[in-house]
């Protein structure tokens, strides 16, 4: 008989390493936005792969950093409660520059869980002598992305210096050493992907279905729309401005969808909007033409001063 197995997985890894382009392309199709803007992904997001043997709901995560704002904490609450609860940990960091302090405490938060997985799984072990099937020891999943962009000795050097700091983690975390394996990736071409996948599915225990099979997010179309809203602008905007940037859907009575454009003071009001409106004009043009036929989109843009440090800002945003 074969096994079907369906689990959580978690992908975490510093702002701009390639989290939100891998998971698009382990589903095959775009579930999270992107652009070269650092933080760009501000929540959890699910992609849903459905294979014959197999649901692996891969979340989608922040990138973890050193927060300036109320926005920024929020932020990496969200990814390191994406950590709880799942059943692989994927820490993703990327082959172009050295393993910075924001890998480290990636790799540190990673292998902390992972460590904790382990004990848990040791412990039911020791209760159940006849349970379910399971999917080997837990471990932790480290991604090497961008592997495109240098030659083998590079991708080599980034793996032994990835390597050398989980060696330090687990000397100051104390007990075992924590499992570890390497995937060089590029999530841009697909060059690994597969072999990752694998892997994964691979380590999921056995289980049911979680979704609708054919379904690949479970992203509520209104927060679709404002991120699609945001993601053309980041593309378009100057670089001070796209931090300062929310989007949220306030009216939904289809086929008439309205679009909030929230920035934090009056200047950034006319750099959104654009010349002669040709801003607005552009990024509504591209995110009708990713929504259904006959959609009509209206985009509004509002000034909420120091949004991105006022509590009640974010709550009420949905953050």
């Amino acid at each position: 008989m074969t096994v079907f197995r369906s689990g959580f997985v978690a992908v975490v890894g510093r702002p701009n390493v390639g989290k939100s382009t891998l998971v698009n392309a382990i589903v095959g199709t775009k579930v999270t936005i992107t652009s070269p803007r650092p933080n760009t992904t501000r929540s959890q997001v699910r992609g849903v792969l459905n294979r014959p043997d197999a649901q692996v709901v891969f979340v989608d995560t922040p990138g973890l950093h050193k927060p300036r704002t109320a926005l920024g904490e929020r932020m990496n609450e969200s990814a390191t409660s994406s950590l709880d609860d799942v059943d692989v940990v994927v820490a993703m960091v990327e082959a172009t520059g050295a393993v910075g302090p924001g890998d480290k405490m990636v790799l540190t938060q990673s292998a902390r869980r992972v460590r904790s997985m382990a004990r848990a799984t040791a412990l039911e072990r020791e209760l159940v002598t006849d349970g379910p099937d399971g999917a080997g020891e837990p471990t932790l999943l480290v991604v090497v992305n961008k592997i495109d962009r240098v030659g083998p000795d590079g991708i080599l050097t980034h793996l032994t210096q990835v390597a050398s700091v989980i060696e330090g983690i687990d000397r100051d975390q104390g007990g075992a050493p924590v499992p570890v394996e390497f995937f060089p990736i590029s999530a841009a071409t697909g060059e690994g992907v597969d072999a990752l996948v694998d892997a994964v599915v691979a380590r999921m225990p056995e289980g049911p279905r979680y979704y609708p099979e054919g379904m690949v997010t479970d992203v509520a179309e209104a927060f679709w729309v404002a991120d699609l809203v945001r993601e053309e602008l980041l593309h378009r905007v100057q670089d001070e401005l796209p931090h300062s940037i929310a989007c949220r859907v306030t009216e939904w009575e289809w086929p008439r969808v309205r679009c909030e454009i929230l920035v934090e003071r009056d200047s950034q009001k006319g750099i959104v909007i654009g010349k002669g409106g040709i801003t607005l004009k552009e990024v509504g043009t591209a995110v009708r033409e990713q929504m259904p036929p006959g959609a009509y989109l209206e985009l509004f843009v509002r000034v909420e001063k120091r949004w991105q440090h006022r509590e009640d800002a974010l709550d009420r945003l949905g953050f």
